[in-house]
C-alpha cells in the first residue's frame, strides 16, 4: 500500500470527515473509496481523448444590485 500526502480544500476536508464519522469509516477509507469510484467511471484513455471546453452559458436573470454598488460587492 502507498502512503501519500494531498492538499484538500478546508470545506471538502470537513465534508469528508463528517462522512467518515457518519459511516463509521476512517478518513483514509473515504479517500480510498472516492478514488476507486473516480477511477472506475473515468478511464485515463477517455480523459486523454476528451478536450476540455467551456460549458454552455446559462441565463441567471437580471443582476439585482444597482450598478453603482457593483464595485462595493466584490470587496
Amino acid at each position: 500500500m502507498m502512503k501519500t500526502q494531498v492538499q484538500i480544500p478546508d470545506e471538502l476536508f470537513r465534508k469528508a470527515k463528517a462522512l467518515a464519522a457518519a459511516k463509521e469509516w476512517s478518513f483514509a477509507e473515504v479517500v480510498r473509496r472516492g478514488l476507486e469510484y473516480m477511477t472506475s467511471v473515468n478511464s485515463p484513455q477517455e480523459a486523454a481523448r476528451k478536450e476540455w471546453c467551456l460549458p454552455e452559458p446559462h441565463d441567471l436573470g437580471p443582476f439585482r444590485a444597482p450598478e453603482e454598488k457593483w464595485t462595493e460587492l466584490v470587496h
